[in-house]
């Protein structure tokens, strides 16, 4: 059968077992971990898929293959918001013809700088706020020109 895109046999199913049993005291991170390590289960940048893997274990219990330990602590809901810090932007409405705000710029977002101005945008503008980013990812901002934001871009991995 196949889950989560790998190929997955009874004895990978056994093994998964054995690591459970045998490790009474592992998380579901470090058992994750240890069997993206088996498998060699990475991404080309050389981190482990551990969230994929993590989605992979909880569709094999859900099918009743396996007993996951249970969780350490509850998922989503009842975790405590991290507080974005504010980062002075430009705020002033834009409303005028694209020739007044071009040529616009468009630039990977790397620096941590950049990171927390990213964030701060997305927590303070967009309909969902800012919980954080998961999984493999790509972050741009637009600019316009004279360095104000105009834009951001995130784009996730599909699950």
């Amino acid at each position: 059968m196949i889950i989560q895109g790998k190929k997955i046999t009874h004895k990978d199913i056994e093994t998964i077992r054995q690591m459970i049993e045998t490790n009474p005291s592992w998380n579901r991170t470090r058992l994750s971990r240890k069997l993206c390590l088996l498998w060699n289960w990475g991404a080309a940048n050389g981190q482990l898929k551990d969230m994929a893997c993590r989605t992979f274990l909880l569709k094999l219990e859900k099918r009743g293959y396996i007993t996951l330990p249970l969780r350490q602590r509850s998922s989503g809901g009842n975790r405590k918001k991290t507080s974005i810090p504010y980062v002075s932007h430009k705020t002033s409405p834009i409303a005028c013809e694209l020739g007044r705000v071009t040529p616009v710029r468009i630039e990977l977002v790397k620096d941590k700088d950049l990171l927390e101005l990213f964030k701060r945008l997305l927590s303070q503008y967009h309909y969902l706020g800012f919980g954080g980013i998961a999984g493999e990812n790509m972050k741009y901002m637009i600019f316009d020109r004279e360095g104000s934001p105009l834009s951001c871009l995130l784009f996730g991995s599909a699950t």
